[in-house]
């Protein structure tokens, strides 16, 4: 018999059961069957031949079966392969549009209220959690870093932004830092970094921690971790304000895969801290429009069975901040992704409008 799946090409018809079946999970959250299969893929198949195919995409790792049952169910490589060859996203009803508009219209001339409604919105109509990052100011660049010891292993960081704007943060270390130590990583920081964009910052920080340690000096490393804090996504310095704003939580509380208490209480913590999630969202700020961050792939334990649907929005052609949701990995990804499209864009024109 010949094998019709590899792990680089699946066939038409491997392809097609797939397609059903992770339709079929995503809607009714239980793994199918290939009895369910030979009646809703539309193909003359047999169940052997069914099951033989099955076995070839659990092979490879498209789907798995759990253990109490015979049925299978989408990998987060099976739910990549569906998003990214085989779903046929569907248009947006005008309701849904019209919804989104009228939320952000009761904010028409307040910037921040319009981040709050965005949220709402996008929590309101997908039913899963609603994430927008605050607009952040344009051509912030760096002009000098310096840090102060404090007691209990606190360190003041003293960061001017554009030359004018001092922002002081408290950051909370591993260990203490004396005077000189933070003397020459203020040092260091300073020649590299001085004159850029806070957000090249940040993503040449990211590039250094995930380069092997071996290859940083431990000055390099005390930099790293003192500015990782100090530039990195979080409150602002004289701004108890958040970096995002998030609404309907509760809402992944009713998906059976992620209602366990302890995975809800380590992903609300989660949310409240914001620093993993702006990491991850930081990435969406380059993106060409929607960009989907499937289980794994966001590169957060605690995201592992979250899909994570993002979009830039801007500023005139600036790009100023993200949006998006966060729900389960079986979320119907083909009404999720021109949610989440069409609400940055209108997000975008209201904040144009006002300037």
């Amino acid at each position: 018999m010949t094998v019709e799946t590899t792990e680089d090409h699946l066939s038409d018809r491997a392809q097609q059961l797939l397609k059903v079946l992770v339709e079929q999970y995503i809607r009714d959250g239980q793994p199918v069957g290939s009895r369910t299969l030979s009646r809703d893929s539309g193909l003359n198949l047999s169940s052997a031949t069914i099951r033989n195919v099955m076995a070839d995409l659990e092979e490879f790792g498209f789907v798995t079966s759990p253990h109490t049952s015979a049925g299978r169910i989408p990998t987060g490589k099976g739910y990549r392969l569906f998003v990214d060859t085989l779903l046929k996203v569907k248009p947006l009803q005008n309701a849904d549009v019209m919804a989104i508009q009228r939320g952000l219209g009761r904010h028409a001339e307040d910037p921040k209220g319009l981040v709050g409604a965005a949220s709402q919105m996008l929590s309101s109509v997908t039913r899963l959690a609603g994430i927008v990052t605050v607009p952040r100011p344009s051509h912030a660049s760096l002009s000098q870093i310096e840090f102060l010891p404090l007691s209990d292993n606190r360190v003041l960081a003293i960061v001017v932004v554009n030359s004018r704007e001092v922002q002081n943060r408290i950051l909370q270390m591993d260990r203490p830092y004396g005077s000189e130590e933070l003397r020459r990583a203020a040092n260091y920081l300073n020649q590299e970094f001085a004159g850029k964009e806070l957000g090249a910052v940040r993503e040449h920080l990211l590039g250094q921690l995930q380069r092997t340690r071996e290859n940083l000096n431990q000055l390099m490393m005390d930099a790293i971790r003192l500015a990782q804090q100090a530039v990195g996504p979080g409150p602002g310095a004289g701004s108890d304000r958040p970096e995002y704003v998030m609404a309907g939580e509760t809402n992944l509380m009713g998906f059976s895969e992620l209602s366990n208490v302890e995975k809800l209480r380590r992903l609300f913590d989660a949310f409240t801290q914001q620093g993993d999630i702006l990491h991850l969202l930081d990435q969406s700020l380059k993106a060409d429009g929607v960009q989907i961050f499937i289980g794994q792939e966001s590169g957060y334990t605690i995201l592992d069975d979250c899909s994570v649907v993002t979009a830039p929005y801007t500023l005139g052609q600036e790009v100023v901040g993200v949006l998006g949701v966060i729900g389960p990995t079986r979320m119907a990804y083909e009404r999720i992704i021109p949610i989440v499209d069409i609400t940055a864009k209108l997000l975008g024109s209201a904040l144009n409008s006002q300037s």
